[in-house]
């Protein structure tokens, strides 16, 4: 950098410019061009204080141009190259340095040409220094580490998923072990992260995995239903980072460092048998690194945690978050819908839509456009059906109803005789069932006739031992009821006649005599 300030200053003091030189560290000549230019455009010390170096300059070598980078070759189209390495992921850069030699064989050689590009690429990778505010942020995600649990009788080691949580201003930690990364895990972890914090802060900024987001996209990432409830019954915003942007969640990346160097391996000689121990052990390792000083800034996570983020965090709701599962299903044509390997049924006008499913441990909510259409109490029985008659068409209410019993009722409704003969159908077949329609078709013919003459047709069947409908259905048509009943047949006494017997006659033995007639 030029000392022109400095050169002006020392002149003004009366020094002289051999001294001037061994003061400013320059040479003897570069003072005296430097004076020279100075009374030249007149310019002297004090210089305007609004002036700089580049101002000065200007002034006292106005003739003298910008300096030039040069550069042997003109330099590639980088932004262009760029473009098409984040396009093609199969896409090299020596590929493309290959391309561009093809069509200018005097070009960089290879060496050359990634060096212009990784220093063409520097320029793009600027940093934003974040500021976190207190209770505001909690970065989540998972260590690449696991920790191995062994099964007490098979000794076979099952990998333990470490989950870890940051709040943004303290960087206070909360680390635990899992059974694995799935939805049931990430949701009970964010529960237990925020009860260690005890509180809640405005936002989370998760990874995009499966758990958490559905359909990464680097402008609306499409949440897990489950975790947007999640988010919903604690109150906080969910901000996902974007994708193949680690800064994003700087905090996480550091916090899950910190949690594999400090705790993971710190833990590796010892062997557990449970997550239970495994936790343990973690929860005496976490407690140390949030009381561990900083290096470069007074206090610890701990204090900092104290000072800052505990005071600004919402305080925890009432209730935990009851865990939920959503699933899309199709209604069969039997306007039921299959959820894990049982049936439920809703509303039978929705056969053939496609519905949302939210499934917790006991019970299992159907809905349709965001409007509960049904809910059932959760079955883990395959391949049966849960039914509720209200969803079922009013004729298939009326068959899953059809009782003898309540067919017996309805015809005892009409009267005694009806009844009677509906019971007496029922009872002369081999299968009550069978004689179902028999009863409905009498039942029916109650719609077109009176009470008293279904009684009148009733009676009469009775009498004849006529159980079916069509005795019943022919006496009405023909009018048979409105006509008198035949009077019953009297007992008559035995007629008396010398040439009758009696029944003494045949009440001997075959080898007694017959009693002679009289």
């Amino acid at each position: 950098m030029r000392k022109l300030k400095e050169v002006l200053r020392l002149h003004s003091l009366g020094l002289s410019q051999h001294q001037i030189a061994r003061s400013c560290s320059i040479s003897q000549s570069t003072v005296h061009e430097y004076v020279s230019a100075a009374q030249a455009a007149g310019v002297s010390w004090p210089v305007p204080e609004n002036w700089d170096d580049r101002r000065i300059e200007q002034t006292l070598f106005p003739q003298r141009p910008a300096p030039a980078v040069w550069r042997k070759y003109p330099e590639p189209d980088w932004t262009k190259i760029h473009r098409d390495l984040q396009a093609h992921k199969d896409l090299t850069l020596q590929l493309v340095w290959q391309e561009a030699r093809e069509n200018d064989p005097s070009g960089y050689a290879y060496s050359r040409f990634c060096e212009l590009y990784r220093g063409w690429l520097k320029k793009l990778d600027w940093v934003l220094r974040q500021e976190h505010r207190a209770g505001e942020k909690m970065f989540v995600d998972y260590a690449g580490a696991t920790i191995p649990v062994y099964d007490p009788q098979t000794g076979e080691a099952h990998p333990a998923a470490v989950f870890v949580a940051v709040l943004g201003a303290s960087s206070y930690t909360f680390a635990e072990a899992t059974t694995g990364q799935d939805l049931r895990n990430w949701a009970g972890s964010h529960m237990r992260a925020w009860e260690f914090f005890g509180g809640v802060t405005e936002v989370v900024v998760p990874d995009n995995l499966k758990s958490a987001v559905s359909h990464p996209s680097y402008y609306e990432p499409d949440l897990n239903p489950t975790y947007r409830d999640l988010a919903e019954h604690y109150g906080v915003a969910v901000i996902p980072a974007r994708p193949y942007r680690a800064r994003d969640k700087a905090k996480a990346e550091v916090g899950v460092q910190v949690v594999q160097r400090w705790i993971v391996a710190a833990l590796r000689k010892r062997k557990f048998f449970s997550l239970e121990e495994v936790n343990q052990a973690i929860a005496e390792l976490l407690a140390r690194l949030n009381e561990r000083p900083f290096r470069k800034r007074e206090g610890c996570r701990a204090s900092l945690f104290a000072q800052l983020d505990r005071p600004a965090l919402k305080p925890l709701p009432a209730t935990r978050f009851q865990f939920g599962e959503w699933e899309k299903a199709r209604v069969n044509l039997d306007y039921h819908v299959e959820v894990d390997r049982h049936f439920y049924s809703v509303p039978y006008p929705l056969i053939h839509q496609e519905l949302d499913i939210h499934l917790t441990a006991d019970t299992v909510e159907v809905l349709h456009r965001g409007v509960r259409v049904a809910s059932h109490v959760r079955s883990h029985e395959r391949a049966k059906a849960t039914t509720l008659p209200e969803h079922m068409p009013k004729s298939h209410q009326r068959y899953v109803g059809r009782t003898p019993a309540r067919l017996i009722e309805e015809g005892r409704q009409v009267g005694p005789a009806t009844g009677q003969l509906l019971e007496a159908i029922l009872a002369a077949k081999p299968h009550p069932e069978m004689g179902y329609r028999s009863c409905l078709g009498i039942l029916r013919l109650a719609k077109t006739y009176p009470a008293e003459r279904m009684e009148a047709a009733a009676g009469r069947c009775l009498r004849a031992r006529a159980f079916n409908y069509r005795s019943m259905d022919s006496i009405l048509k023909n009018g048979l009821d409105r006509a008198p009943l035949p009077e019953a047949d009297v007992a008559r006494p035995a007629v008396e006649h010398d040439n009758i017997r009696g029944a003494g006659y045949f009440d001997f033995s075959p080898e007694a005599e017959p009693p002679a007639i009289q």
